[in-house]
C-alpha cells in the first residue's frame, strides 16, 4: 500500500488518514480520521491532496494509515 498523501489515486473514499487541518500548519499537528469526500480535483498536490474527513473536518492528507477494506 502506498501511503503517500500528495498523490491522488492512493487517496480513497473510507480510507483513515492522517490530515493537517489549516489552522495547524505551522505546528504540524495531525488529526486522525476517516475520509468522506476527496477535495483536490488534481491528479497530485505538494502539500497533500485536500479531503473532508466524516467528522465534517477538512485537511491536507500526509499519511495513509489504512485503505478501505471491501
Amino acid at each position: 500500500m502506498n501511503t503517500d498523501g500528495r498523490i491522488r489515486s492512493n487517496v480513497v473514499k473510507g480510507a483513515e488518514v492522517l490530515i493537517v487541518q489549516k489552522r495547524h500548519q505551522r505546528t504540524g499537528k495531525l488529526t486522525r480520521g476517516i475520509v468522506r469526500d476527496i477535495l483536490t480535483r488534481s491528479q497530485s498536490h505538494p502539500r497533500g491532496i485536500k479531503v473532508r474527513l466524516e467528522d465534517g473536518r477538512i485537511g491536507r492528507v500526509q499519511e495513509i494509515v489504512a485503505r478501505k477494506t471491501v
